[in-house]
């Protein structure tokens, strides 16, 4: 069974110009025989060459596979796309505009505005499916992200980001900026995202203490008194592993990244997480799959 990401060399074999770049986008979207919006008829579409275009067969009203995408309005050819997106899917910590600046022959402005949008379509795509159950774990914990404040201390909170995470434990993780580690931030955003069947681990912060009172069988780890796993297994090793990932990734690959755009680099990292047994699938999912 194939389980690692395509070559560079198979990437331009299967995509050698804009034209299969484009094909490709009506085939996953429409393919022929879609039914014609207008006359409503099933048709066969033609190629348009003068725009990025299928027309129907019977009224010749035009279909644009770029609508909807991350490609929509943009000048930037289709294969520039395909291969930024490309990148994105065949490295452990993500891409920096500059390096697609540098890879794709652009502006940084364009590389800026390429990798802001794939960021985006890599959490639609992910998407935000509850998580949990009956018989099942998931690890909750919280993380402060951002740089120190000159003259504060590494103590100092006021400028850093809260983003609190659910893992289960063999599955998929869940990320979420939050504006404190209070009871009304992090229990409505567990609700939101934890079956009430679940058994949930986390660490001794009050907040978490509310979680009980909604259904959940919760446990908790007291990393005050030097516990990380005890002998029934409650902890939250996973989701801190979690979070070192995602802090590495924003040290090592963008230094930093400010708290406004801080959701869509945890769901980058969230993306690849949830597909870390199969991340010959990231590529496909990611220019398979667009909002309706």
């Amino acid at each position: 069974m194939k389980t690692k990401p395509q070559t560079i060399a198979q990437f331009f074999k299967r995509f050698p110009d804009d034209e299969a770049c484009l094909q490709h986008l009506f085939d996953v979207r429409f393919g022929q025989g879609y039914e014609c919006p207008k006359c409503e008829r099933a048709s066969k579409w033609f190629r348009i060459k003068a725009e990025r275009a299928f027309s129907c067969q019977w009224c010749g009203h035009h279909l644009h596979p770029t609508v909807g995408t991350p490609f929509e309005k943009s000048r930037t050819s289709l294969q520039m796309w395909f291969y930024a997106i490309f990148l994105f899917t065949t490295t452990r910590n993500g891409v920096a505009a500059k390096e697609l600046e540098r890879q794709l022959g652009v502006t940084y402005k364009t590389a800026w505005r390429m990798a802001d949008l794939i960021r985006k379509h890599m959490a639609d795509v992910d998407g935000d499916r509850p998580i949990g159950g009956a018989g099942k774990i998931v690890e909750a914990d919280e993380t402060y992200i951002g740089g120190e404040a000159r003259g504060k201390g590494s103590g100092y909170k006021k400028n850093k980001t809260i983003v609190f995470g659910m893992l289960e434990r063999g599955g998929d993780v869940v990320t979420e900026v939050v504006p404190n580690r209070g009871v009304n931030a992090l229990v409505p955003t567990m609700l939101k995202h934890v079956d009430r069947e679940t058994e949930v681990h986390t660490d001794e912060l009050g907040s978490y203490g509310y979680l009980a009172l909604e259904g959940y069988d919760h446990k908790r780890i007291n990393h005050s008194k030097g516990e990380y796993v005890d002998a029934q297994g409650v902890g939250v090793n996973a989701i801190e592993g979690f979070w070192a990932q995602l802090k590495r990734s924003i040290s090592g690959t963008h230094i930093h990244v400010s708290g406004k755009h801080l959701w869509k680099y945890a769901k980058e990292a969230e993306f690849r997480f949830n597909r870390r047994h199969r991340p010959h699938q990231m590529f496909d999912d990611l220019i398979e799959t667009y909002q309706s």
